[in-house]
Parts: C-alpha cells; structure tokens; sequence
C-alpha cells in the first residue's frame, strides 16, 4: 500500500476525481455526502432538503432514482442544486443513460445488477464521454452470488472480490473514473473489507456502514467504522448512513473528521463527563453551550469543565473555556486565567469569549 503524508496523518494515495467542481481523492479533503430522503420526484422538496444539507456544511448528494418519473426530475434538481447531484440507481440501465444526459455530476451503480454486461458498455462509454464519475457501491447484501456462495458466503473476501469484478467490467472500456465502497451494517465486517480493499486498488473509497441504524446506535456504530479506517489513512469520502434527518448525517461525518483532526469545520465543545467532585450543573451549561456553538462556522475551541482536578488543563488546551467548582468558575483564554465569575454570569461571559475566539480566528486568516 502506498502512502503519503498529508493533513497531518498517514494517508492512503489514490486517484484523485471530480465530483463536478468538488475534488475526491488524492490529498483532497475527505469529502462528506449525504443522501436525500426525499421523493426524487418531487423536485421542491427534494431541492428544498438539499438547500437544507447544504447549509450543514454537506458536499456532494446523492437522490435515490427508482423509476422513469424519478429521472425526469433529475433535470431540473441538476440545474438548481446548489451541491453536486450523484444519482443513484438500481437494476434499470435506461435510468442511468438518461441521468447522464441530465448534468448529473455522478452515477452510483452495481454493475452486477444493472442488467447485461452490454448495458454496462453503454454506460462506462457515455460516462467517458461526459466526463462523469461512477461509483461502484458494493453492500453485503448485493454481492456477486456467484462469488458469494464460491468463497463462503458474506465476508472480507467475497466482498473485495465482487468489487474487483466490477471494477474491470468498467476498466475493460477504458474507465477508470471510478469511486467504490464496500459497506456493511457490521462495522467489523465494514473495516476489514476496506482495510483488504485498500491493497488492491488505488481508486477513492467512499466509507460508510450501511443501515446503521436510529442516531442513537447508527452514530455509534459509524463513528466506529469510518472513524477507525479514517485513522488508519484509509477513505476519501464518507456519508453517515442513518435512519434520520440526512441533516444529522452531516453533523456527524463532521464530529468525526474533527475528532481526529481531518476537518476544521465548526467548533469543537471539550466538556467533562462529570462525577461525584462536579458541584454545579454541568450538563446543562454544555448543553446550552452545544446550542450556542451550533451556528458557529470557525474551528474553535471551547471548553466547559466542572471540576478543579483535570478542568483547568482541558481548558487551557481550548481557545476559550470555563472551568469551576461550587461557586466560581475561572475563565480561560489561549490557556490563561483571564476572569473568575459566579455561576450565574458564567455562560455570558463564556459567550464573550467565544465571540472573542471567533473574531481572533476571521482576523488571523484575513491577514493570510
């Protein structure tokens, strides 16, 4: 496997594609997708959620397309989308040819259920000739079942051999624009197919554990899957996958990226998990302080600690933050002491100080 050092970690080094004007791959940033739930068909709504996924910080998109009315919309939803539109289509080849014609910026497929090996020429070939990248989407549900009863039924192996099968039904026409991923629900299962993925091929990986369920599991379960191949240098783009406002998928896949440093997007909240020495309402401070940091777009810091024993530490590390017992919290700045207050001022003044982080920070990178 062949590495490079970027953004501050060991990465993986891949072919490097455009998703229209948005680069996946190579020492790009990772990129974060979501998928509309919408109905494709229903072009405001569907327009108005990518509206919404846009202003969450989301990169690319992906609309379901399961019928002929679903691809008549995709024109439109292409021509006012302000993100990046991947159509994502099953089992019926005329759908993909058409999306291909409508502007879309990609095509998710399975080469092994699009139909004959013949349709897949045609749409390798007028993918190349547009210019659009495909991804091959590889679930533990959807394998070769050829390969899959062959090599043991659903494992790293079968999975990773169904990929490269259909990664050569496309590189046979001289494609190679090609994104894959190889998900499960299973974030074990998810990690080892990538991990072994990751030797065979230099094309960008979209990760992701498939149906990973309700926020309160499925951030779990994700944070886990992508979080460890993300930290292992492996992955170039990633989509949450929950059972959820896709809005929420966002927010996560940027938790994620900030919490091993591959993203700086919004503020990061430290907040200790509190315990028998923490005097104060503590849960409900960084609540409110989550809350508040919801709209901030730079990549602060800010701590809220409840404690005297590992609470000025934490807060030292942050750009601003607050830490205390009883009666008193001290409040701190670039790690030091700049003010105590009481309990009742602490969050106004925090929100000060936040302020003061915010604009410390647009003032650095304007000068840069």
């Amino acid at each position: 496997m062949v590495i490079n050092y970027c953004m501050e970690y060991f990465r993986r080094n891949t072919k490097k594609l455009w998703v229209k004007d948005v680069a996946v791959g190579g020492n790009a940033p990772i990129v974060v997708q979501s998928m509309n739930n919408t109905d494709t068909r229903d072009i405001e709504a569907t327009l108005a959620q990518i509206e919404d996924l846009a202003a969450a910080g989301c990169e690319v998109t992906r609309v379901a397309v399961p019928d002929q009315a679903a691809a008549d919309a995709l024109k439109a939803i292409v021509e006012r989308s302000p993100l990046p539109v991947i159509a994502d289509i099953h089992f019926q080849a005329e759908l993909a040819l058409q999306a291909l014609t409508s502007g879309v910026a990609g095509l998710r497929i399975n080469p092994g259920n699009i139909g004959s090996e013949q349709r897949v020429k045609e749409i390798a070939i007028k993918a190349l000739e547009k210019g659009i990248p495909i991804r091959i989407g590889v679930n533990s549900g959807s394998l070769d079942p050829e390969i899959r009863d062959r090599m043991g039924g659903v494992n790293a192996d079968s999975m990773v051999a169904s990929v490269l099968k259909f990664c050569k039904m496309l590189e046979q026409y001289d494609f190679y624009d090609i994104c894959v991923s190889i998900k499960a629900s299973d974030p074990k299962l998810t990690i080892d197919s990538y991990r072994k993925l990751s030797r065979e091929i230099d094309y960008p990986l979209h990760l992701g554990v498939t149906e990973a369920g309700t926020p309160r599991e499925g951030i779990v379960r994700s944070a886990v899957g992508i979080g460890t191949l993300l930290a292992e240098g492996i992955g170039d783009t990633i989509r949450v996958s929950l059972t959820a406002d896709p809005v929420l998928e966002v927010e996560t896949a940027y938790s994620i990226l900030k919490s091993l440093g591959l993203r700086s997007k919004g503020a990061l909240l430290i907040s200790c998990p509190t315990c028998g020495r923490t005097e104060v309402d503590l849960q409900g401070l960084a609540e409110q302080v989550e809350i508040l940091l919801a709209d901030v777009r730079e990549p602060i810091k800010v701590a809220v600690m409840g404690c005297p024993v590992n609470g000025p530490g934490e807060a030292r590390e942050a750009d601003c933050g607050i830490a205390g017992g009883r009666n008193t919290f001290s409040i701190f700045r670039n790690g030091k002491v700049v003010e105590k207050v009481s309990q009742e001022n602490a969050l106004s003044v925090l929100i000060r100080e936040i302020e003061i982080a915010r604009n410390k920070y647009i003032q650095a990178h304007q000068e840069n």
